[in-house]
């Protein structure tokens, strides 16, 4: 079975992200593109994050490590610290108190997935091969940017 394509509505939705590196990064960029308002914990914090941090009133950088027990109130819970145990403490304790989280380094940990997603204007196209081949998902999303985002013949 594969994973049903669903469109959230993530404006002000509080989402927690356990890592400051690359992956949480791209995370972060487009999270915050639909609004939600994000909190990084992370004993250390990609530069760019923290210039992003600056930018973007919905963003907060905590940097420290997990703590178990801590989660409660987040709408999602994203793991992607460089530590296997970490990721799995925050899947488990995400697991036992039904929040909805995605371990990055894991697809079995993974309530939902992160597509490929394509932005021109009003129009939303997220692209997923069911986490087994994100190559082959860039591209075919990076077809359809191309595709929304040349101009219309005759204008």
């Amino acid at each position: 079975m594969g994973y049903f394509p669903l469109f959230v509505d993530m404006n002000d939705k509080e989402i927690w992200v356990f890592g400051g590196g690359t992956i949480a990064l791209r995370r972060v960029k487009m999270l915050l593109l639909f609004g939600a308002r994000i909190t990084v914990v992370a004993p250390e914090i990609a530069r760019e994050l923290q210039a992003l941090a600056h930018e973007q009133q919905k963003l907060v950088l905590e940097y420290r490590s997990y703590r178990p027990s801590e989660l409660c109130e987040q709408d999602f819970v994203l793991a992607a610290t460089n530590d296997h145990q970490v990721n799995d403490a925050i899947f488990r304790e995400c697991n036992h108190k039904h929040i909805p989280v995605n371990v990055a380094s894991d697809k079995e940990k993974c309530d939902f997935y992160f597509p490929g997603i394509v932005k021109a204007g009003e129009i939303v196209v997220g692209v997923t091969a069911q986490g087994k081949d994100h190559r082959q998902a860039a591209k075919v999303a990076k077809d359809i940017r191309k595709l929304l985002l040349q101009p219309e013949e005759g204008a």
